[in-house]
Protein backbone atom coordinates (compact mmCIF):
# COMPACT_ATOMS: atom_id res chain seq x y z
CA UNK A 1 0.00 0.00 0.00
CA UNK A 2 2.74 2.43 0.99
CA UNK A 3 4.80 1.50 -2.08
CA UNK A 4 1.81 2.12 -4.37
CA UNK A 5 1.23 5.56 -2.85
CA UNK A 6 4.91 6.43 -3.26
CA UNK A 7 4.85 5.36 -6.91
CA UNK A 8 1.76 7.43 -7.70
CA UNK A 9 3.25 10.42 -5.89
CA UNK A 10 6.53 10.00 -7.80
CA UNK A 11 4.74 9.86 -11.15
CA UNK A 12 2.71 12.94 -10.25
CA UNK A 13 5.89 14.88 -9.41
CA UNK A 14 7.54 13.80 -12.68
CA UNK A 15 4.48 14.77 -14.75
CA UNK A 16 4.28 18.14 -13.02
CA UNK A 17 7.98 18.76 -13.69
CA UNK A 18 7.64 17.78 -17.37
CA UNK A 19 4.70 20.13 -17.87
CA UNK A 20 7.02 22.97 -16.89
CA UNK A 21 9.66 21.79 -19.37
CA UNK A 22 8.89 22.52 -23.06
CA UNK A 23 10.32 20.21 -25.69
CA UNK A 24 13.45 22.02 -26.89
CA UNK A 25 16.59 21.07 -28.80
CA UNK A 26 18.77 22.95 -26.31
CA UNK A 27 18.22 24.47 -22.88
CA UNK A 28 20.17 25.83 -19.93
CA UNK A 29 19.29 24.81 -16.39
CA UNK A 30 18.25 27.64 -14.08
CA UNK A 31 16.43 28.07 -10.77
CA UNK A 32 13.10 27.59 -12.58
CA UNK A 33 13.99 24.00 -13.53
CA UNK A 34 16.16 22.76 -10.65
CA UNK A 35 14.59 21.16 -7.59
CA UNK A 36 16.50 20.34 -4.41
CA UNK A 37 15.61 18.30 -1.35
CA UNK A 38 17.59 16.52 1.41
CA UNK A 39 18.70 13.05 0.42
CA UNK A 40 18.28 10.07 2.75
CA UNK A 41 21.72 10.78 4.14
CA UNK A 42 20.72 14.42 4.56
CA UNK A 43 17.56 13.48 6.45
CA UNK A 44 19.60 11.30 8.83
CA UNK A 45 22.13 14.10 9.22
CA UNK A 46 19.31 16.54 10.10
CA UNK A 47 17.93 14.16 12.72
CA UNK A 48 21.38 13.84 14.30
CA UNK A 49 21.65 17.63 14.45
CA UNK A 50 18.33 17.74 16.26
CA UNK A 51 19.49 15.12 18.76
CA UNK A 52 22.76 17.00 19.31
CA UNK A 53 20.84 20.25 19.89
CA UNK A 54 18.58 18.60 22.47
CA UNK A 55 21.59 17.15 24.29
CA UNK A 56 23.40 20.48 24.20
CA UNK A 57 20.37 22.23 25.72
CA UNK A 58 19.94 19.49 28.30
CA UNK A 59 23.57 19.49 29.48
CA UNK A 60 24.24 23.20 28.79
CA UNK A 61 27.45 22.22 27.02
CA UNK A 62 28.97 25.09 25.03
CA UNK A 63 31.26 22.82 23.01
CA UNK A 64 28.29 20.71 21.92
CA UNK A 65 26.44 23.92 20.96
CA UNK A 66 29.41 25.01 18.84
CA UNK A 67 29.71 21.67 17.06
CA UNK A 68 25.94 21.55 16.43
CA UNK A 69 25.81 25.05 14.92
CA UNK A 70 28.96 24.40 12.88
CA UNK A 71 27.43 21.28 11.34
CA UNK A 72 24.14 23.10 10.80
CA UNK A 73 26.03 25.84 8.91
CA UNK A 74 27.70 23.16 6.79
CA UNK A 75 24.27 21.68 6.08
CA UNK A 76 22.94 25.03 4.83
CA UNK A 77 26.02 25.82 2.73
CA UNK A 78 25.75 22.41 1.06
CA UNK A 79 22.39 23.48 -0.37
CA UNK A 80 24.10 26.24 -2.38
CA UNK A 81 26.93 24.02 -3.63
CA UNK A 82 24.58 21.22 -4.69
CA UNK A 83 22.34 23.67 -6.56
CA UNK A 84 25.35 25.32 -8.23
CA UNK A 85 26.48 21.92 -9.52
CA UNK A 86 23.53 21.97 -11.97
CA UNK A 87 22.85 25.67 -12.44
CA UNK A 88 24.07 27.04 -15.77
CA UNK A 89 24.60 23.62 -17.35
CA UNK A 90 23.52 23.58 -21.01
CA UNK A 91 22.08 20.39 -22.50
CA UNK A 92 21.84 19.96 -26.27
CA UNK A 93 19.91 17.05 -27.78
CA UNK A 94 21.86 15.99 -30.87
CA UNK A 95 20.44 12.91 -32.57
CA UNK A 96 18.79 9.53 -32.19
CA UNK A 97 20.22 6.43 -33.85
CA UNK A 98 18.09 3.76 -35.57
CA UNK A 99 18.18 0.23 -34.21
CA UNK A 100 16.41 -3.11 -34.52
CA UNK A 101 13.58 -4.23 -32.27
CA UNK A 102 15.03 -5.81 -29.12
CA UNK A 103 18.14 -3.63 -29.18
CA UNK A 104 18.55 -0.41 -27.22
CA UNK A 105 17.93 2.87 -28.98
CA UNK A 106 20.82 5.33 -28.62
CA UNK A 107 20.43 9.09 -28.16
CA UNK A 108 23.35 11.53 -28.33
CA UNK A 109 23.55 14.52 -25.98
CA UNK A 110 26.08 17.28 -25.45
CA UNK A 111 26.69 19.01 -22.11
CA UNK A 112 28.37 22.42 -21.96
CA UNK A 113 29.66 24.14 -18.82
CA UNK A 114 29.03 27.81 -18.11
CA UNK A 115 32.18 29.91 -18.12
CA UNK A 116 34.95 28.50 -15.95
CA UNK A 117 32.57 26.73 -13.55
CA UNK A 118 33.29 23.09 -12.80
CA UNK A 119 30.60 20.43 -12.63
CA UNK A 120 31.22 17.08 -10.94
CA UNK A 121 29.26 13.86 -10.55
CA UNK A 122 26.39 14.77 -12.86
CA UNK A 123 24.13 11.74 -13.34
CA UNK A 124 21.82 11.40 -16.35
CA UNK A 125 19.27 8.73 -17.10
CA UNK A 126 16.31 8.21 -19.43
CA UNK A 127 13.23 7.00 -17.58
CA UNK A 128 13.43 3.56 -19.22
CA UNK A 129 17.17 3.22 -19.64
CA UNK A 130 20.53 2.92 -18.00
CA UNK A 131 22.23 5.88 -16.39
CA UNK A 132 25.57 7.57 -17.02
CA UNK A 133 27.76 9.86 -14.92
CA UNK A 134 29.84 12.73 -16.27
CA UNK A 135 32.22 15.43 -15.01
CA UNK A 136 32.97 18.80 -16.57
CA UNK A 137 36.21 19.77 -14.88
CA UNK A 138 38.95 20.15 -17.48
CA UNK A 139 36.72 19.83 -20.55
CA UNK A 140 34.13 22.57 -21.04
CA UNK A 141 31.99 20.35 -23.25
CA UNK A 142 31.32 16.63 -23.19
CA UNK A 143 29.26 14.34 -25.40
CA UNK A 144 27.56 11.20 -24.15
CA UNK A 145 25.08 8.60 -25.36
CA UNK A 146 22.07 7.40 -23.40
CA UNK A 147 20.19 4.20 -24.19
CA UNK A 148 16.52 3.29 -24.03
CA UNK A 149 14.78 -0.07 -24.31
CA UNK A 150 12.62 -0.76 -27.37
CA UNK A 151 9.29 -2.57 -27.27
CA UNK A 152 7.82 -2.05 -30.75
CA UNK A 153 8.89 -1.05 -34.25
CA UNK A 154 8.36 2.42 -35.67
CA UNK A 155 9.39 5.84 -34.46
CA UNK A 156 10.38 5.86 -30.78
CA UNK A 157 10.40 9.23 -28.99
CA UNK A 158 13.10 9.53 -26.36
CA UNK A 159 11.73 9.19 -22.85
CA UNK A 160 11.96 11.86 -20.17
CA UNK A 161 15.51 12.68 -19.06
CA UNK A 162 16.50 12.80 -15.40
CA UNK A 163 19.51 14.94 -14.48
CA UNK A 164 20.58 14.83 -10.85
CA UNK A 165 23.53 15.35 -8.54
CA UNK A 166 24.38 14.66 -4.88
CA UNK A 167 27.64 16.60 -5.00
CA UNK A 168 29.52 17.57 -2.85
CA UNK A 169 28.57 15.75 0.39
CA UNK A 170 25.54 13.70 -0.60
CA UNK A 171 23.33 15.52 1.91
CA UNK A 172 21.10 17.04 -0.80
CA UNK A 173 19.73 15.85 -4.11
CA UNK A 174 19.33 18.43 -6.89
CA UNK A 175 17.43 17.17 -9.91
CA UNK A 176 15.24 18.02 -12.86
CA UNK A 177 13.17 16.13 -15.44
CA UNK A 178 13.37 17.28 -19.06
CA UNK A 179 11.48 16.42 -22.23
CA UNK A 180 13.91 15.19 -24.88
CA UNK A 181 13.28 16.41 -28.43
CA UNK A 182 14.74 13.32 -30.10
CA UNK A 183 13.39 10.16 -31.67
CA UNK A 184 14.83 6.93 -33.02
CA UNK A 185 13.52 4.65 -35.75
CA UNK A 186 13.14 1.04 -34.61
CA UNK A 187 13.38 -1.49 -37.45
CA UNK A 188 11.63 -4.89 -37.25
CA UNK A 189 13.62 -7.62 -35.54
CA UNK A 190 15.47 -9.61 -38.28
CA UNK A 191 14.54 -13.30 -38.16
CA UNK A 192 16.30 -15.78 -40.41
CA UNK A 193 14.31 -18.13 -42.60
CA UNK A 194 12.65 -18.76 -45.93
CA UNK A 195 14.00 -18.85 -49.45
CA UNK A 196 13.80 -16.32 -52.26
CA UNK A 197 12.62 -17.26 -55.77
CA UNK A 198 15.22 -17.93 -58.47
CA UNK A 199 17.18 -14.81 -59.27
CA UNK A 200 16.77 -14.90 -63.08
CA UNK A 201 13.26 -14.39 -64.37
CA UNK A 202 12.36 -14.13 -68.00
CA UNK A 203 12.84 -10.57 -69.18
CA UNK A 204 10.42 -9.01 -71.54
CA UNK A 205 9.84 -5.50 -72.71
CA UNK A 206 12.74 -3.10 -72.77
CA UNK A 207 15.86 -4.94 -73.79
CA UNK A 208 17.98 -1.87 -73.15
CA UNK A 209 17.39 -1.95 -69.40
CA UNK A 210 20.67 -1.80 -67.47
CA UNK A 211 19.30 -4.45 -65.11
CA UNK A 212 19.19 -7.17 -67.76
CA UNK A 213 21.91 -9.81 -67.79
CA UNK A 214 22.88 -11.90 -70.83
CA UNK A 215 23.40 -15.65 -70.83
CA UNK A 216 24.55 -17.73 -73.83
CA UNK A 217 21.75 -19.42 -75.73
CA UNK A 218 18.20 -18.25 -76.03
CA UNK A 219 16.50 -16.51 -78.90
CA UNK A 220 17.66 -12.89 -78.67
CA UNK A 221 19.99 -11.95 -81.57
CA UNK A 222 22.83 -9.73 -80.43
CA UNK A 223 25.26 -9.71 -83.36
CA UNK A 224 27.87 -11.67 -85.28
CA UNK A 225 31.00 -13.40 -84.13
CA UNK A 226 33.90 -15.01 -86.01
CA UNK A 227 32.99 -18.50 -87.10
CA UNK A 228 34.92 -21.22 -85.28
CA UNK A 229 35.36 -24.83 -86.37
CA UNK A 230 32.69 -26.99 -84.77
CA UNK A 231 29.96 -24.34 -84.73
CA UNK A 232 26.57 -25.35 -86.12
CA UNK A 233 26.10 -24.44 -89.77
CA UNK A 234 22.61 -23.23 -88.87
CA UNK A 235 24.20 -20.27 -87.13
CA UNK A 236 26.28 -19.20 -90.16
CA UNK A 237 25.35 -15.79 -91.58
CA UNK A 238 25.12 -16.94 -95.19
CA UNK A 239 24.02 -13.54 -96.53
CA UNK A 240 27.16 -11.92 -95.16
CA UNK A 241 29.24 -14.77 -96.56
CA UNK A 242 27.64 -14.30 -99.98
CA UNK A 243 28.62 -10.62 -99.92
CA UNK A 244 32.22 -11.67 -99.40
CA UNK A 245 32.35 -10.46 -95.78
CA UNK A 246 33.81 -13.68 -94.50
CA UNK A 247 32.52 -16.59 -92.44
CA UNK A 248 30.55 -15.36 -89.40
CA UNK A 249 28.13 -17.00 -86.99
CA UNK A 250 25.03 -15.45 -85.49
CA UNK A 251 25.15 -14.93 -81.72
CA UNK A 252 22.06 -15.46 -79.56
CA UNK A 253 21.64 -14.84 -75.86
CA UNK A 254 18.94 -15.13 -73.21
CA UNK A 255 18.08 -11.92 -71.38
CA UNK A 256 17.26 -12.18 -67.68
CA UNK A 257 16.54 -9.76 -64.84
CA UNK A 258 19.34 -9.75 -62.26
CA UNK A 259 17.36 -7.87 -59.59
CA UNK A 260 15.73 -9.26 -56.46
CA UNK A 261 12.20 -8.39 -55.36
CA UNK A 262 11.27 -8.72 -51.69
CA UNK A 263 7.51 -9.05 -51.62
CA UNK A 264 4.84 -9.16 -48.92
CA UNK A 265 3.36 -12.17 -50.75
CA UNK A 266 6.43 -14.39 -50.45
CA UNK A 267 5.45 -16.10 -47.18
CA UNK A 268 1.65 -15.99 -46.86
CA UNK A 269 1.69 -18.54 -44.03
CA UNK A 270 3.34 -16.04 -41.65
CA UNK A 271 1.70 -13.34 -39.58
CA UNK A 272 2.25 -9.68 -40.50
CA UNK A 273 5.02 -9.03 -37.98
CA UNK A 274 6.73 -12.32 -38.84
CA UNK A 275 6.75 -11.37 -42.54
CA UNK A 276 8.32 -8.00 -41.73
CA UNK A 277 10.97 -9.68 -39.61
CA UNK A 278 11.85 -12.12 -42.38
CA UNK A 279 11.92 -9.38 -45.02
CA UNK A 280 14.23 -7.36 -42.77
CA UNK A 281 16.62 -10.30 -42.50
CA UNK A 282 16.71 -10.70 -46.29
CA UNK A 283 17.34 -6.97 -46.76
CA UNK A 284 20.44 -7.28 -44.59
CA UNK A 285 21.60 -10.38 -46.47
CA UNK A 286 21.18 -8.90 -49.95
CA UNK A 287 22.82 -5.65 -48.88
CA UNK A 288 25.79 -7.60 -47.54
CA UNK A 289 26.10 -9.46 -50.86
CA UNK A 290 25.92 -6.22 -52.84
CA UNK A 291 22.90 -7.34 -54.88
CA UNK A 292 20.17 -5.09 -56.22
CA UNK A 293 16.82 -5.60 -54.53
CA UNK A 294 13.44 -3.90 -54.33
CA UNK A 295 10.50 -4.02 -51.95
CA UNK A 296 6.81 -4.56 -52.59
CA UNK A 297 4.38 -4.02 -49.73
CA UNK A 298 0.65 -3.28 -49.99
CA UNK A 299 0.53 0.33 -51.16
CA UNK A 300 4.35 0.69 -51.25
CA UNK A 301 6.85 -0.13 -53.98
CA UNK A 302 10.54 0.70 -53.83
CA UNK A 303 12.34 -0.18 -57.04
CA UNK A 304 15.52 -2.24 -56.96
CA UNK A 305 18.76 -0.52 -56.09
CA UNK A 306 21.79 -1.07 -53.90
CA UNK A 307 23.85 0.90 -51.40
CA UNK A 308 23.53 2.18 -47.86
CA UNK A 309 20.93 4.86 -48.59
CA UNK A 310 18.74 2.28 -50.34
CA UNK A 311 19.09 -0.12 -47.39
CA UNK A 312 18.00 2.62 -44.96
CA UNK A 313 15.06 3.56 -47.17
CA UNK A 314 13.80 -0.03 -47.36
CA UNK A 315 14.21 -0.58 -43.62
CA UNK A 316 12.30 2.64 -42.93
CA UNK A 317 9.42 1.37 -45.04
CA UNK A 318 9.42 -1.95 -43.16
CA UNK A 319 9.63 -0.20 -39.78
CA UNK A 320 6.63 2.06 -40.40
CA UNK A 321 4.48 -0.26 -42.49
CA UNK A 322 0.92 -0.25 -41.16
CA UNK A 323 1.65 2.44 -38.56
CA UNK A 324 0.28 5.95 -38.43
CA UNK A 325 3.74 7.58 -38.33
CA UNK A 326 4.68 8.89 -41.77
CA UNK A 327 7.80 7.66 -43.46
CA UNK A 328 9.74 10.24 -45.44
CA UNK A 329 10.62 9.06 -48.91
CA UNK A 330 8.78 5.74 -48.97
CA UNK A 331 6.95 6.59 -52.21
CA UNK A 332 7.70 4.55 -55.31
CA UNK A 333 10.90 5.07 -57.16
CA UNK A 334 11.39 4.40 -60.83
Amino acid sequence: MTGSIRQRLGRAVIDWSLRRSPRLKQLTLSQRRIYIMPSRAGAVFLMLLLVMLILAINFQNNLMFAVTFLLASLFVITILHTYANLSGLTIQFVRGHPCFLGEQAAFDLTLTARGARQYESIQLRLREGEGAAIDLVEDRQRSLTLYQNTHRRGYLPADALLIETFYPLGLFRAWTWLQVDLKSLVYPRPVEGGQLPDLHDAAGGDQQSPHLAERPGGEEFTGLEQYQTGMSLKRVAWKNYARGQGMHAKQYVELSDNRRWLSWELWPELSGEARLSRLTWWVLQLHRRGEEYGLRLPGIEIHPDRGESHRVRVLEALACFGLESPVHGQESRS
